[in-house]
């Protein structure tokens, strides 16, 4: 494979950089840059050389020299650690590629490592979670797929269907040894329903550790002047919104995050919603609208110190189809009370209660932070489509669909699983058979 070269950290000046060597001629580029040999490298060595451009000396470096497959990509694997200099480290990139190097893509070396068998493409995509963690808690979960235990899961559902797909095939190409296990309906049905709650629970985690990994668009909604923007102050904890008693002074979008016990609020203030004569008002309350459609969850606000209004029926009767909490605002100044709804003061910061009920909603606990869990989309929709598969087994098993015909369905639950750890899809069902049964003995 050809050898790549690349800037590991961030192109800005710092106390030290890294620039990382990998592929197949990598030891015999770097050789050609320093004062001396790498030598013999049974799996890692560290050492000290002079980066020269023939006989011009360009910086004294460290590096850390990995050989196959005893490194992240796999691969022959030198990082070279320099002095902090952007224009350093460019020379010694620049030498690299000069000597038969090319710049890496995006993504290559975790590429590689997937390539190489190093990682499975779960762990892949969790190195970009880690990079991208929005929280400590965000962080922790793709830490847990980093280390494997997530993929660990995956490969017990792959293994149950792996193990049904082959009961089914003896079956059908053995029938004469009565020593196997009969793969009738109602084995099937049984089987294919323990796997199902299997994956249900799996989705069920994976939804949680997707809110947790990006967060929740909160939109806060409600009539002019009912305190939605004293309720994003007091749940921001700052002054982000102006706050007076003159209605419409939000006229645009107000947006900013809080952590909430481990799940980031990205939390959006909207202009008033209302039928105005002016014309920028009523962009503002077109922007309102738009942020109900595209939010996870909306924040109905009432005023609890006057009767309910047109406006505020309204407001309700646009957020009703929509993921929602209904607040009521000014609760020390409240006319009446009823059990519909959560009393808030915005004004006295008495939004205690609204923090609760919105972590209450997803259903996250300390547990969730703990579980290892798949969490992206791609992830999630090849869950579902594995889970409708084998759902569509049961049906063909319960209707007495021949064997052959009901293990179709199996084998494109069991593709879907693969997907997910992007494992081979050309799947061999005889290895499986003779891992499992020790056939024609």
């Amino acid at each position: 494979m050809e050898t790549i070269v690349a800037l590991a950290t961030a192109p800005m000046k710092s106390a030290l950089h890294i620039i990382r060597v990998s592929g197949d001629d990598g030891f015999n580029i770097v050789n050609k840059i320093i004062n001396k040999s790498i030598g013999e490298v049974n799996k890692r060595k560290l050492m000290f050389a002079r980066i020269m451009d023939e006989d011009r000396h360009i910086d004294d470096v460290v590096l850390a020299i990995y050989k196959n497959p005893h490194s992240f990509t796999g691969e022959d694997l030198v990082e070279i650690m320099c002095h902090g200099s952007v224009l350093i480290a460019n020379q010694i990139i620049e030498l690299l590629i000069k000597h038969g190097a090319r710049l890496a893509t995006n993504g290559e070396y975790s590429q590689r490592a997937y390539l190489n068998q190093k990682i499975d493409l779960v762990q892949a995509e969790a190195i970009n979670d880690v990079i991208n963690s929005i929280s400590k808690e965000s962080k922790s979960l793709s830490m847990l797929s980093l280390e494997g235990k997530t993929s660990d899961f995956v490969r017990e559902v792959k293994d149950k269907i792996a193990d049904l797909l082959s009961l089914i095939e003896v079956n059908i190409d053995y029938p004469e040894y009565e020593d196997i296990e009969v793969a009738n309906k109602e084995m099937i049905i049984s089987s294919c329903n323990e796997i199902v709650n299997k994956i249900n629970g799996l989705i069920n985690d994976a939804q949680k550790a997707k809110i947790i990994n990006e967060g929740i668009k909160v939109a806060l909604v409600g009539k002019p002047n009912v305190g939605k923007s004293s309720l994003l102050n007091a749940l921001l904890g700052e002054e982000k919104a102006i706050v007076t008693n003159i209605p419409g002074t939000t006229r645009d979008v107000v947006e900013g995050d809080i952590n909430l016990k481990g799940i980031t609020l990205h939390l959006l203030d909207t202009a008033g919603i209302r039928e105005s004569g002016d014309s920028i008002e009523n962009i503002g309350v077109n922007k309102s609208k738009k942020s109900i459609e595209e939010a996870d969850l909306v924040l109905v606000v009432i005023d609890s110190s006057s009767k309910p209004s047109k406006e505020d029926e309204e407001v309700l009767e646009l957020t009703k189809d929509r993921n929602r909490i209904i607040i009521y605002n000014k609760a020390d100044k409240a006319l009446n009370k009823n059990d519909e709804g959560i009393y808030v003061s915005a004004l006295n910061n008495d939004v205690e209660a609204l923090k609760k009920a919105i972590y209450d909603k997803y259903g996250i606990n300390e547990e969730t932070f703990k579980r290892p869990s798949l969490n992206n989309t791609r992830q999630l929709g090849l869950l579902a489509k594995a889970s409708e598969a084998l759902k569509k087994a049961i049906e063909d098993a319960s209707n007495d669909l021949p064997v052959d015909l009901i293990a179709v369905s199996l084998t494109s639950a069991y593709r879907s699983v693969l997907e997910i750890l992007g494992e081979d899809m050309d799947i061999d069902l005889s290895k499986e058979i003779f891992k499992r049964f020790c056939v024609g003995k």
